[in-house]
């Protein structure tokens, strides 16, 4: 089993905030994908089950998206027994729920109300920043939580960058959140392509890989 250490990460933009917690479960290299790919998924989600477990996740309930490369914004009202239909993003201003995406190239925005109010989760690729799955959310934020997009911290996550794909996603997402008013964004700027020991690219791994898994906490 992968220690810990260099499992899990965070992100110290968002780490200075004591209302939430937030972390981003990197590549198990000691699962292939290779070959027997169900059971390479059973092993992966038993291990990501153990992860939270030991970081202090495991006795909430999560809640995740479908995540179908849409635009829809799912608000977390309540854990749920099975993903949101449909949504890509979650918005919550529930403690201890936490909500959670998976991701193989594609990024996971993270959003965090300054103010203690509420989170959001995105997952952008490629289509859902053409979306702007990530301004929506922002939207989402001010008129179910009256969150200003100024009170807003974003941190984007390790993702496919080029020349390792065609379209700077990251970048945009960056753009948008900007013209939507968010002054405080964080880009990590660590392509998953570029070190596929480290973390699961669908691309470079044509198909036969795992996921990373995104999680975000209000406390």
């Amino acid at each position: 089993m992968t220690s810990l250490s260099c499992y899990v990460e965070t992100f110290p933009a968002l780490e200075k905030y004591q209302h939430c917690r937030a972390v981003f479960l990197a590549k198990q290299p000691d699962i292939d994908f290779r070959k027997e790919r169900d059971e390479a998924f059973r092993s992966l989600r038993q291990s990501h089950i153990q992860t939270l477990r030991q970081l202090g996740f495991g006795e909430f309930p999560t809640a995740e998206a479908e995540q179908v490369h849409g635009n829809h914004i799912a608000v977390v009202i309540e854990a749920s027994s099975g993903p949101y239909a449909g949504a890509d993003a979650l918005i919550t201003s529930l403690r201890n729920v936490p909500l959670k995406i998976f991701v193989a190239d594609c990024a996971a925005v993270y959003l965090v109300d300054r103010k203690n109010r509420a989170i959001g989760l995105v997952h952008s690729g490629r289509k859902g920043t053409e979306l702007q799955i990530v301004p929506a959310t922002i939207r989402a934020l001010q008129e179910n939580f009256q969150v200003l997009p100024s009170d807003l911290v974003l941190q984007i996550s390790p993702c496919i960058r080029p020349p390792h794909y065609e379209v700077d996603f990251a970048t945009a997402i960056a753009h948008q959140a900007l013209a939507a008013g968010v002054t405080e964004i964080t880009d990590c700027g660590i392509c998953t392509a570029c070190h596929s020991a480290r973390y699961y690219s669908y691309r470079m791994e044509k198909g036969k890989t795992g996921r990373m898994v995104a999680i975000l906490s209000l406390v």
